[in-house]
């Protein structure tokens, strides 16, 4: 009796040790990172196509410090440029699998139109006329026209002073076409810091675009320039794609609004734009 009494504790303590060895793998098994499921869309989506290619091109500007600026290696940074990351991120495309084109404002939407990029992320204004050729989501931001003059200029204070001026602005942009319509005298480009050296030399009186713009280029050339008077316009930036791509719009919209919950939006501007710009709560998305 005494032996079979001894087997019993010996094979229960055994058993024991053999579930505690079980609970503990499957510990370990839930301590580990479940990964990620790759997204799943709809067949024959913009967004399946995307996915499923694992790439993504965008088109963004390659100029304009804080939203759109090539850094030292070549590789564009910026608010527009996170913002980017964030749809590609939402469609399980890697940083490194982005293609960044340079879009200026003249080729913004033949881009679209011809296929040579997917998604336009560019300080891109939304307006009726651009939304005749292609579709756009958003708005994700509200800038706002605005002046940029030498540091020691002051007598241009306000639009009102920019009325039969020369002004630097750039080819195919709404600020042209309101400089224009304001009476100014529009000397034109196809980058605004191909404006810098006729404002310098004095060739124009000042440069005038949105205001986010104006500050970048007043933040990398400190104590040349200053940013003058109120904006006097509204300019919502949108994301620009294909035309009446419906699903792919909604899709971005969609994104759009789950960073602002998920405070990725907030992230992405407090390190670019906030460098110089304080944060602003984006504004609502356009469900046309």
């Amino acid at each position: 009796m005494k032996h079979t009494k001894l087997s019993f504790f010996a094979l229960a303590a055994a058993t024991a040790l053999v579930l505690t060895g079980c609970a503990g793998s499957d510990d370990a098994a839930d301590s580990e990172e479940t990964p990620e499921a790759a997204p799943t869309f709809a067949a024959g989506s913009t967004m399946e196509r995307l996915s499923s290619a694992g790439e993504i091109t965008i088109g963004t500007k390659f100029d304009q410090p804080l939203f759109g600026l090539v850094g030292p290696d070549g590789t564009p940074e910026g608010f527009d440029v996170e913002i980017g990351k964030i749809i590609a991120d939402k469609l399980g495309i890697d940083d490194d699998k982005i293609k960044w084109v340079e879009t200026v404002s003249a080729n913004r939407e033949p881009f679209i139109q011809n296929g040579e990029v997917d998604i336009v992320v560019a300080t891109y204004t939304i307006n009726d006329k651009r939304k005749e050729v292609i579709s756009f989501a958003g708005p994700y931001y509200t800038a706002g026209q605005s002046i940029l003059t030498l540091s020691d200029n002051d007598d241009i204070t306000t639009e009102d002073d920019l009325v039969g001026q020369k002004v630097c602005s750039v080819t195919g942009s709404t600020p042209a076409a309101n400089l224009e319509a304001l009476g100014a005298d529009v000397v034109l480009t196809d980058t605004y810091t191909n404006c810098l050296e006729p404002l310098r030399t004095g060739q124009v009186v000042a440069v005038s675009t949105d205001n986010v713009i104006l500050a970048g280029l007043a933040a990398q050339n400190e104590g040349e320039f200053q940013v003058v008077g109120k904006p006097f316009t509204e300019e919502p930036y949108g994301i620009g794609l294909a035309k009446d791509d419906t699903d792919f719009r909604t899709f971005i919209n969609d994104t759009l609004e789950e960073s602002y919950e998920d405070g990725s939006y907030e992230e992405a501007w407090n390190e670019t734009a906030g460098a110089v710009l304080p944060f602003v709560e984006p504004p609502a998305v356009d469900r046309y």
